[in-house]
Formats: structure tokens, C-alpha cells, sequence
């Protein structure tokens, strides 16, 4: 079969190839799924150019965690899913619920967990999930990591209601799921972005507040202004060390940050005092768990919500898919069709 993987040692995209490799044979607690579609996230990147959790890839590995299909063979024992149902597999393996384990998670496309760019894999049965009737495949692909970790953030976690305010740190594909499970609970969404043109679509989207962060460098400030001096009652933090200082800055009393990602770096260490006068709070949220997708997917198909596609890229194009991502110019998720 026809898949991408990163190559050992990989440390820039030259490390993603096109390869054809053995089709995966299901035990007998796996499906077998004929891929349809793929999306990207910034960890992609991260893990191309050498720099996620333990450096380098050690081995070759199909790249991504994210996408959907369909099931075309099941194994003996296999009790969850037929052939024919449309399935997406979690980011995560063996997390049906609950906190997750004590044990060191387990993600797609990272070793030693092969990815989903690829014309079929094999998961656990207990490691996908249905998919929401109402959205095709290349809707459906963007789901496992972007939307999971904004769900758990600001829903399961944050336990965002109706009147209270969310801040929104770019427009990638956490934040664009972000405005819309805060439209959904009724909450008042602001966002940031270096673009006036990413802020106006956002604002059409239902965003109550947009700021551009470069017209307006100290953003907290607006953010206040905004919110009659109160602050914002959630942030969903993306961007890590970078913009976690002004985060802090704009948090309401009583307020939560979800911390998710590190689009700006590692370096500079920001003090957490400011948290402490407000009684606020930090949490980590790395994406979560099956439970998480499955209600989820539940609320998305009683809204029938769309997810934003920036844009949809041939199997081909792949190479030109992770270009647009590092390019920084998309807005929402972006997919490659398999």
C-alpha cells in the first residue's frame, strides 16, 4: 500500500517519503480501515523536523494521527464495529475514559505508534470510534486531535456555560473548535491573531472580540477593555512560554487556562504569581481520551457542526500540505485526502 513516513532521524520535511509498505493485517481485537482522509497538526511538523518528545524518530514511521475511513475487515473477537462502518481511530491508544493512566500514553504517529497517512491501518477496536453521520470524511478527519483537546479544555474540564467569556490564541485548528463549542454553551468568544483578515472570517464565525496582536502587542490590555475589566472566565492557551504571561494577564478571577500548546517555544519561563491574587488556574490538557471523542462526537451531531477546512490536498500533495501548515497561512485544518 501507498503511505508518508518520516524517516529515521529526520530532522527537517526532507524526512517525509512517499514509501510502499506491507498492508497491516488486524488481529483478531483490531478493524481493518481503508483510509478516506488526514489532517495535520502543529506536532506534525514538530515531529519532521527532529524536535518532539525524544528527538529524532528512531525508525521509520507513517506519519499523523489524525484521520478517517472505512472498515473493511474485522478481527475474530471484534465486537464495537462491521465492515462498513466509518470509523476514526484516537490519538491516544488504550485511554477508553476516565484520568488518563498512570503508564506513559501511547500516540499515532509518533514511534512507536505508526500514524494514518497511509491507505489503511489497523486499530484496536477499543482505539476508534464512529464517526458523526453528518460529516464526510475529510470533516471527520480533522476531529482526533484538534477538536478532542479543545472539547476536554474548555467543556469537560473548563465547564464552559452560557454568559461566560473565552479567550482564543490564533486561528489553527484548536482555537477555530475552541469558538465553536463556545458558541455552542453560549459563552462570548474572543481570539488573536497577527491577521486582519483571519479576524474578520473569525468575526463572521461569531467571534464577539478580535484583536490583531501585532497592531496591539500588549493584547491583555484589550483584553480587559473588552471585558469591562474582568478578564476572560477561559483561555485556551496555544501558543506555550510565548503568550502564557498575557494569558495569565487577561484571566478572570476565579478563571482557567488550558494549557495545550507551544506554537511559540520551550524557552522563557513566565512566573505564575499572577494567578495567585485571582485564585486562578492552570491545567494541562493533552488532547484525551475515547470517552472525550464519543461525547463529542454526540454534541457535534446534534449541532450537525462543520469543522473549518482551510484546505483539502491530494495524497500527492502531501509534501505541499505540511508547506502550507509551516507557512502559518491557513485558517482551521488543514487535509490531505487519501
Amino acid at each position: 500500500m501507498r503511505a508518508y513516513q518520516i524517516v529515521a532521524g529526520s530532522n527537517s520535511l526532507d524526512g517525509l517519503r512517499r514509501v510502499e509498505v506491507t498492508d497491516p493485517v488486524p488481529t483478531a481485537t483490531q478493524i481493518l480501515v481503508r483510509m478516506r482522509a488526514a489532517s495535520l497538526n502543529y506536532r506534525d511538523l514538530m515531529i519532521a523536523r527532529g524536535h518532539y518528545s525524544g528527538g529524532p524518530v528512531g525508525a521509520n514511521t507513517t506519519a499523523l494521527s489524525d484521520g478517517a475511513g472505512e472498515v473493511v475487515s474485522v478481527g475474530a473477537a471484534v465486537t464495537r464495529f462491521r465492515v462498513g462502518d466509518r470509523v476514526a481511530g484516537t490519538f491516544f491508544r488504550n485511554w477508553a475514559d476516565g484520568q488518563p493512566p498512570a503508564r506513559p500514553l501511547v500516540a499515532l504517529g509518533a514511534p512507536p505508534a505508526d500514524g494514518v497517512l497511509a491507505e489503511y491501518a489497523a486499530f484496536d477496536e477499543e482505539d476508534a470510534v464512529a464517526l458523526p453521520a453528518h460529516l464526510s470524511f475529510e470533516g471527520a478527519a480533522t476531529l482526533p486531535c484538534a477538536a478532542v483537546t479543545a472539547w476536554h479544555g474548555l467543556v469537560e474540564n473548563g465547564r464552559v456555560t452560557p454568559g461566560e467569556s473565552v479567550l482564543l490564541i490564533g486561528t489553527g485548528g484548536v482555537s477555530m473548535f475552541a469558538l465553536q463549542f463556545a458558541r455552542l454553551a453560549g459563552a462570548r468568544a474572543l481570539i488573536i491573531s497577527s491577521s486582519d483578515e483571519k479576524l474578520a472570517r473569525a468575526r463572521a464565525q461569531g467571534a464577539d472580540g478580535c484583536i490583531n496582536y501585532k497592531a496591539t502587542p500588549e493584547w491583555e490590555h484589550e483584553v480587559l477593555r473588552l471585558t469591562q475589566g474582568r478578564g476572560v472566565d477561559h483561555v485556551i492557551e496555544v501558543g506555550g512560554a510565548g503568550t502564557l504571561g498575557r494569558s495569565m494577564a487577561s484571566v478572570a478571577v476565579g478563571g482557567r487556562i488550558a494549557l495545550i500548546g507551544v506554537l511559540t517555544g520551550f524557552a522563557n519561563l513566565v512566573s505564575p504569581y499572577p494567578l495567585l491574587g485571582k485564585q486562578a488556574s492552570v491545567k494541562g490538557v493533552f488532547v484525551g481520551s475515547r470517552g472525550h471523542f464519543e461525547r463529542m462526537n454526540a454534541a457535534l451531531g446534534a449541532a450537525q457542526l462543520e469543522p473549518v477546512i482551510d484546505r483539502v490536498f491530494g495524497f500527492d500533495e502531501t509534501v505541499a500540505a505540511y508547506r502550507h501548515l509551516e507557512s502559518g497561512a491557513h485558517y482551521g485544518k488543514v487535509v490531505i485526502r487519501i
